[in-house]
C-alpha cells in the first residue's frame, strides 16, 4: 500500500496543521480544499520546496462525484492510500428555532455526508489491502452538546457514532477507525469569539489555555501512526481538561 494520506479541509486550521505534520513525516499528502484555493496551493508549494510529496486537490466533500475524483487523483498520483483524515467541517451558530432546513442540510452535508462519502471510497481501497486507517475529526460538542450550536453538535455526535460503527464493521478486515474530538482551539471557526469570551473559556479549562491546531494534529498523527495499531473505535479528546 502506498504511504499516502488524504486530509480533507486542509487549507487552514487543524487540517492544515495535520497535512504539514504528515508531509514532514514522509507521507505523500493530499491537501483537499473546497474554496480556499490560494491557501491550499501556497501550502503545497511551501511543502514541495521542503522536499515533501504533496498534491492539492479541490473537491466539495459533500458531492459524491467530486469525492470519487479526489480519490482517483490520489491513486493516480501516489498509487494508493494508507490513511484518511476526515477533517472538513463547517459550523452553524444561532438559536435552534431559527435554524432552517437548508442550514441543517448544509452542515450535515459537509460534516457527516462528507465523512461518509470519503470513508466509503477509502474503505474500498483499504479492503483490498486488508489494512488502512480512518481518523474522523469531531468536537467536544459532539460529546456534550453546545447551546446555540445544536446543528453543529448533532453533526459531530453523528461522526462519533459513525466512527464506532465502522470500527466494528471494518476491524475484521484490518482497518482501524478512530476519532479526535478537540476542545476549544484557536482556529478561524472560533475567530468570532470576543477576547472576553475566549478568556472565559480559558478560565473553564483546567490547563488555562486555548488549544492550537498543532495540538490537535499531534492527536490525529498518533491515531494514524503505528503506535495506535491496537486502538480502534475510540474517541481521543484533547481539550485541556475542559471536558472531563
Amino acid at each position: 500500500m502506498s504511504r499516502a494520506v488524504i486530509v480533507t479541509g486542509a487549507s487552514h486550521g487543524i487540517g492544515r496543521a495535520a497535512a504539514v505534520l504528515f508531509a514532514r513525516k514522509g507521507y505523500s499528502t493530499v491537501i483537499n480544499y473546497h474554496r480556499s484555493e490560494s491557501e491550499a496551493l501556497s501550502l503545497a508549494r511551501s511543502l514541495t520546496q521542503e522536499g515533501c510529496s504533496v498534491l492539492a486537490v479541490q473537491a466539495d466533500v459533500s458531492d459524491p462525484v467530486q469525492v470519487k475524483e479526489l480519490f482517483q487523483r490520489t491513486e493516480a498520483a501516489f498509487g494508493g492510500l494508507e490513511i484518511l483524515v476526515n477533517n472538513a467541517g463547517i459550523s452553524q451558530t444561532g438559536l435552534f428555532t431559527d435554524c432552517t432546513p437548508r442550514q441543517w442540510d448544509r452542515v450535515f452535508g459537509v460534516n457527516v455526508k462528507g465523512a461518509f462519502l470519503c470513508s466509503q471510497q477509502a474503505a474500498s481501497l483499504f479492503l483490498r489491502e486488508h489494512r488502512g486507517k480512518i481518523v474522523n475529526v469531531s468536537s467536544i460538542w459532539g460529546i456534550t452538546g453546545a447551546s446555540c450550536e445544536a446543528v453543529y453538535s448533532a453533526s459531530k455526535a453523528a461522526l462519533i457514532g459513525l466512527t464506532k460503527s465502522l470500527a466494528k464493521e471494518l476491524g475484521p478486515s484490518g482497518i482501524q477507525v478512530n476519532c479526535v474530538a478537540p476542545g476549544v482551539v484557536d482556529t478561524k471557526m472560533n475567530a468570532g469569539l470576543t477576547p472576553e469570551e475566549l478568556q472565559a473559556l480559558r478560565d473553564e479549562t483546567p490547563l488555562g489555555v486555548i488549544g492550537t491546531s498543532e495540538d490537535i494534529a499531534q492527536a490525529i498523527w498518533f491515531l494514524a501512526s503505528p503506535e495506535s495499531d491496537f486502538i480502534t473505535g475510540q474517541v481521543l479528546s484533547p481539550n485541556g481538561g475542559f471536558l472531563i
